[in-house]
């Protein structure tokens, strides 16, 4: 690798990007907080500023009062420097979300994936409608990330096992690259909800955690030292796969039903599980809602006794194999389920193995998967928007 040499130019560029970086994940800096944070003087600070002012990406966003003397003028990284879509396709929704560089998520709607059987067609769909809403002209997008369910091709990036969405298959992503003309990521749906989950939910700063998604279908994010974990062939989390005493074993692997963990805790099976104790709701989540709701009832208690023993067999699992330490349940059922679920699970699972994770239930209150797209796609643009700073003007 050819060093550059220390010239005036690279401390800079060096200097540039240190400041830069601090105000896109510090927020609004004086010239004086600049400084002491980056160890510059005052009139290093002032010419970095400068330069940055000059070329669009930082404005004054206002005062700090107080202390002797005018108040300190307060610097930002300006928002329409860059703006990203982040988007959750899904079987029967697509959502999708409108960002600028400093993460204010400006625009979010959702489409109707029966209009288009094309996944470009539908993406581009969504990606318009979201723009139009956001008053953000599409060229104006710097980085687009997709939240799909399914295994994806870690070298490739492409779907490789995707059976709710039988379009999306290898050359997807190459054509959806193609046709927005801007860097297009894929990425497993829990994973990007895990990724929500550390930035504002019950893993908020934990670095080893597991995301246990219960709803139609089951994932598993896993996060380890801060780091997302998928594996070498990208299967990593699919539990619904897993094995688990006394259910038959996976007779097709092109369709998840058939499952053991999935036979066991898929919305498919809570829903008739739910109805044998008296629950009529239309859907597993709501009539998980309605056991919490009524928990002190027998019948409510004993359908949550038996719910939390058949999750805590696939929690035990995986914390023998990992011993996470903190197990979040996400998903409709796991959201809906709650600390009371959460907690029963915790108590099921001290039992089975020897490991104590303590089990939560999502902290993400809505969108957990667009959320986790958008904050990856803002990531990306930032990285491009750093390294821009060393290039000429």
């Amino acid at each position: 690798m050819q060093r550059r040499p220390g010239t005036p130019s690279l401390l800079r560029e060096l200097n540039d990007r240190s400041a830069l970086e601090l105000l896109l994940t510090g927020g609004p800096m004086t010239r004086s907080q600049l400084g002491k944070h980056t160890g510059l003087s005052k009139v290093t600070a002032s010419q970095l500023l400068a330069r940055l002012e000059d070329r669009g990406i930082v404005a004054v966003a206002g005062e700090l009062a107080g202390g002797r003397g005018p108040n300190a003028a307060l610097y930002a990284v300006v928002p329409s420097t860059a703006y990203v879509a982040g988007l959750h396709v899904e079987r029967d929704e697509v959502s999708a979300g409108v960002a600028d560089i400093t993460g204010n998520v400006i625009a979010r709607i959702s489409v109707d994936p029966s209009d288009s059987a094309d996944p470009v067609a539908l993406v581009r769909g969504a990606v318009l409608t979201a723009c139009a809403s956001a008053g953000v002209p599409v060229e104006s997008l710097r980085a687009f990330v997709i939240g799909t369910p399914g295994v994806l091709d870690p070298r490739t990036g492409d779907p490789r096992l995707a059976v709710n969405l039988p379009a999306w298959h290898e050359g997807v992503l190459d054509a959806l690259r193609s046709d927005l003309g801007r860097p297009v990521t894929l990425e497993n749906d829990v994973n990007l909800a895990a990724m929500a989950e550390r930035a504002a939910g019950a893993a908020l700063g934990v670095p080893d955690f597991v995301l246990v998604w219960i709803g139609i279908g089951l994932g598993l994010a896993t996060v380890l030292g801060g780091k997302l974990h998928r594996g070498v062939g990208g299967a990593a989390g699919e539990i619904g796969y897993l094995p688990v005493p006394g259910v038959p074993l996976p007779e097709d692997l092109t369709h998840p039903a058939t499952g053991a963990f999935q036979r066991l805790v898929g919305a498919q099976a809570v829903l008739p599980l739910a109805r044998s104790y008296g629950f009529t709701e239309p859907t597993a989540a709501a009539a998980v809602a309605a056991a919490v709701a009524a928990a002190v009832e027998r019948a409510a208690d004993d359908f949550l006794r038996e719910l939390a023993v058949r999750v805590a067999t696939g929690v035990a699992a995986i914390s023998v194999v990992l011993d996470p330490g903190l197990v979040v349940l996400g998903g409709d059922v796991g959201l809906a389920g709650g600390t009371e679920l959460a907690s029963r699970v915790a108590a099921d699972v001290g039992r089975l193995c020897p490991a104590r994770p303590t089990v939560v239930p999502s902290a993400v209150d809505g969108w957990p998967v667009l959320r986790g797209a958008i904050l990856a796609a803002v990531d990306q643009a930032r990285a491009q928007l750093l390294a821009s700073v060393a290039e000429p003007v």
